[in-house]
């Protein structure tokens, strides 16, 4: 099946040729756009990793008998981009802040600055959050910090809710757009969104839990790797199977505009290199502990006077028995069902979960695997199952999880360790 075919049917799903007003305003327009400074890519040659930099790496204990979850994450992508636009609804003002494809947690911050700002508009004390996922929690606690009074509706809280099933590191520019649909001006507002994120994660660093924290990743090839613009800066989910970046023909990549504060990726010498792999690569990595990051979220916003209230809605008229007269609303992927939004797409992904190594303080790519040690677990996820290249997942809203596709994750990451040796040569 080509990916062009594949695309097609999925935009057909996602009903693009409605061309409703919902896709008016897609980029914010009137808003002050990213600076663009240090936007493009330096020019430097290729780094490479001081010797005796690579420190001595406990081994990753990969089995299927030790497989403990599985979880599936369904992302709300758009081609043109989040859904950042205002409209009335009776006498509320609905500002839209969904649609973040693989970004939601990368770009949560920057997007609540946006969408609050739009809400201050109308100079309310009281502004409703329809949603708990990291969108509107972070959107919450942004309305909170301008001085209002927020009451956060959901059918879940945040644990239980479709964004706890994410890879939850920073992929900020991962299956967020198409570059035509999205059109030209979307990369200043992305470029927003994603420093003002990246400035409001490093509030969270070194605190006690390590909510927000750096790890090393190891990247790995049995070919050589391209050039340095191909590869820097890409999330884990933009690798092919030798661990090269895939074609990015559809979808829009914005990584070269932040490339200025973002850790660049260095090249591990052979003598260093203890993976049985030809060739080796490491990059730090923002990382989210879903657990501590959270609860810590959660209790700022409690403490701050913020209310939850557990309620599900069916329509747009079930705003009406809302007090608050402006409404945030951060529903994700359920905007499609609730809101009729036809222009969200499901984006299929899948996680497998190993107990805790606290002694793994790393991650690795390699032959289209990704693990990741977290506070919480073993994260190894699978990617290109179907052989689409990027479109892997494109329209599919199966959320069952497939326990072959996670056990020959798991076993791709377990015969990569079993031929590990800490130091080579």
């Amino acid at each position: 099946m080509r990916r062009r075919d594949v695309f097609a049917g999925s935009l057909a799903l996602g009903g693009l040729a409605a061309g409703r007003a919902l896709a008016s305003d897609p980029t914010g327009a009137g808003l002050p756009a990213g600076s663009g400074a240090g936007a493009k890519a330096t020019g430097e040659s290729e780094r490479t990793a001081l010797p005796g930099t690579i420190p001595p790496l406990v081994p990753i204990r990969a089995h299927v008998d030790q497989i403990v979850d599985i979880k599936v994450c369904l992302r709300p992508f758009r081609p043109m981009g989040p859904r950042l636009d205002v409209e009335r609804i009776g006498d509320k003002l609905v500002v839209h802040n969904y649609g973040h494809g693989g970004s939601g947690w990368s770009l949560s911050w920057g997007s609540a600055e946006i969408a609050v700002g739009k809400a201050l508009t109308a100079l309310p004390r009281q502004v409703a959050v329809i949603g708990c996922g990291i969108v509107g929690l972070t959107s919450a606690l942004v309305a909170q910090r301008a001085g209002l009074d927020v009451t956060i509706y959901t059918k879940d809280m945040l644990p239980h809710t479709r964004s706890v099933r994410a890879n939850g590191s920073w992929t900020p520019d991962s299956r967020i757009a198409l570059t035509t649909p999205a059109g030209p001006e979307f990369g200043d507002l992305w470029e927003r969104m994603a420093r003002y994120s990246w400035k409001s994660y490093r509030d969270y660093l070194g605190l006690p839990g390590n909510p927000i924290e750096f790890r090393d990743s190891y990247i790995l090839s049995d070919k050589p790797f391209g050039s340095t613009q191909e590869f820097a800066s890409t999330g884990p989910g933009d690798y092919a199977s030798n661990g090269m970046p895939r074609s990015a023909s559809e979808f829009a990549h914005y990584s070269d505009r932040i490339r200025d504060v973002i850790p660049a990726a260095e090249v591990i010498a052979g003598h260093d290199n203890p993976f049985p792999a030809a060739y080796a690569k490491r990059e730090a990595v923002m990382i989210f502990n879903f657990g501590g990051y959270g609860h810590l979220l959660l209790s700022e916003f409690y403490q701050a006077g913020g209310k939850v209230v557990i309620r599900e809605f069916h329509t747009p008229a079930d705003l009406k028995g809302l007090k608050e007269k402006v409404v945030i609303n951060c529903p994700g992927l359920a905007a499609r069902d609730w809101w009729s939004d036809k222009t969200l797409i499901p984006v299929r992904g899948q996680t497998a979960w190993l107990p805790p190594q606290p002694d793994v303080k790393y991650g690795v790519r390699y032959n289209g695997v990704s693990a990741l040690s977290k506070s919480d677990g073993i994260l190894i996820q699978g990617f290109n199952a179907s052989g689409l290249g990027e479109m892997d997942g494109v329209g599919n809203s199966f959320e069952h999880a497939d326990r072959v596709e996670a056990e020959n994750a798991v076993t791709t990451i377990g015969g990569l360790f079993s031929r590990f040796s800490p130091r080579r040569g």
